[in-house]
């Protein structure tokens, strides 16, 4: 049954964190979901034009060559942003856009991102820039990609180059979206691009990933020193399927493999020696000074969350998920559990002594969407994003130090293997006319934005 939305959504208590207004709430996007012009001013292919081109590998045969044609319309999809009144806004730059295959810049591609973080400046938006959501070029991947130690030094090129060329306009640099979805959905189990399957092949690509991140940090830094610079992982919540041992090892296992395997080597300069129990004979090779680079200080840790995972013992080394009963689930049949969000946070805060500020830069939900008489209703993503936007608050109230919060998404877009058939955004696209549509949930975020500013 759907859930009814909350009369008044978006006003919660007077002592929460959301009222403050230097706690940033934006919106997010990426590149590829987003941007189309896949063949356009000299933009080389990336894994993701070249994997959702192979039949079966993405729903309904979709690719992100149009996407929400975001290359043309950036000017207006930035006005949206000023409708919604929110703080900042989240985006992605296209490695292949900007430079060729000898490492030389592309002026067309970078002169675009140039305006867009201009506009966004003019605007007084907060600009958060990733410079890898995944779309790495298609050329390095045929070197090797992220199992080729090379690739970390090519990434390296590609910060300075950016980090050069958009000094002083951007308010925090990510260096990498959710590097285990790249190493483990990309090299791990063929689900993502560039859709390998070898467990040796996953912790060795997230190594090269996070060895990337940890050379890029002082590179950033120099050239832009008046910047944030972090690093974004998502992370899973999960819950035993009973009260047995086994079953209470699996949820811990899936904790690690989850959470633990990027944010041990960030904060705490090791991987964790659980995650061999659960992949055995997979260790990555690495070399001397490299956990020292990885673990270089952070200024932020974006944090994605989506869901809980139930899950019991596979009687082996692992576990495997159990999808519980009677549960809230969203278009993409996961469970809505905000407590998950709240309990991670001051989990982290507990296991890490120096885990840095926090943002959450992507927290939200796809939902089966149509406008309906110029109207898009919406009320599970009302009431999804009210009570995680409740759980922040609690862990704000517990000590961690949460200083935003991104929706994801700004609008509806390419959603990787399952095309464009899941919508996140609150903003709907017509994918035929591409006609933007506010849904009521961005209706009501506008609202409460508009009446926080106000009382400022």
């Amino acid at each position: 049954m759907p859930i009814e939305a909350p009369v008044d959504p978006f006003s919660p208590p007077s002592d929460s964190v959301l009222w403050k207004r230097n706690f940033l709430l934006g919106a997010a996007t990426a590149a590829y979901q987003i941007e189309g012009a896949v063949d356009e001013d000299g933009r080389l292919p990336s894994i993701w034009d070249t994997f959702s081109a192979i039949p079966g590998k993405v729903l309904a045969g979709d690719t992100g060559a149009r996407a929400c044609e975001h290359y043309q319309r950036w000017e207006t999809d930035l006005d949206l942003l000023s409708e919604l009144n929110v703080d900042g806004y989240r985006l992605s730059i296209a490695w292949g856009r900007v430079m060729d295959e000898a490492g030389r810049p592309n002026k067309k591609g970078i002169e675009f991102y140039k305006r867009l973080v201009g506009r966004l400046k003019e605007k007084g938006l907060k600009t958060f820039v990733t410079l890898y959501h995944w779309d790495l070029p298609q050329y390095l991947e045929d070197r090797g990609g992220w199992l080729n130690r090379d690739t970390v030094y090519r990434f390296a090129d590609y910060a300075d180059l950016m980090s050069h060329e958009l000094a002083g306009q951007v308010d925090a640099w990510a260096t990498l979206n959710e590097p285990w979805c790249s190493a483990y959905l990309g090299y791990g189990n063929g689900h993502h691009a560039p859709g390998l399957a070898n467990g040796r092949y996953a912790t060795q690509a997230l190594h090269h990933l996070l060895l990337a991140h940890g050379t890029a940090v002082p590179v950033i830094r120099a050239n832009d020193p008046g910047s944030m610079v972090g690093i974004v992982a998502n992370v899973g919540k999960s819950s035993a399927n009973s009260n047995s041992e086994a079953d209470a090892r699996a949820a811990h296992l899936f904790e690690v493999q989850h959470n633990a395997w990027i944010l041990d080597p960030l904060l705490k300069k090791s991987y964790p020696k659980d995650l061999f129990e659960l992949w055995p004979g997979t260790e990555p090779l690495v070399l001397d000074g490299d956990m020292e680079a990885i673990g270089a200080p952070l200024d932020f840790l974006g944090i994605n969350y989506y869901f809980r995972s139930n899950v019991k013992s596979d009687g082996a080394h692992g576990f495997t998920e159990v999808p519980l009963e009677g549960v809230e689930r969203t278009q993409m049949g996961w469970e809505v559990y905000p407590d998950g969000l709240r309990d991670l946070l001051i989990g982290f805060k507990e296991t890490y002594r120096n885990l840095p500020p926090v943002y959450i830069t992507e927290n939200g939900m796809a939902s089966d969407d149509k406008v309906v008489d110029g109207r898009v209703d919406d009320p599970q993503r009302i009431s999804f994003l009210k009570r995680h936007l409740a759980a922040v608050d609690s862990a704000v109230k517990a000590g961690v130090d949460v200083r935003g919060y991104f929706i994801w998404s700004l609008m509806d877009n390419f959603e990787w293997a399952f095309g464009y058939e899941r919508r996140f955004g609150i903003v709907h696209v017509d994918y035929e006319t591409q006609k933007r549509t506010l849904k009521h949930s961005a209706q009501l975020v506008a609202k409460f934005l508009a009446e926080r500013n106000a009382r400022a």
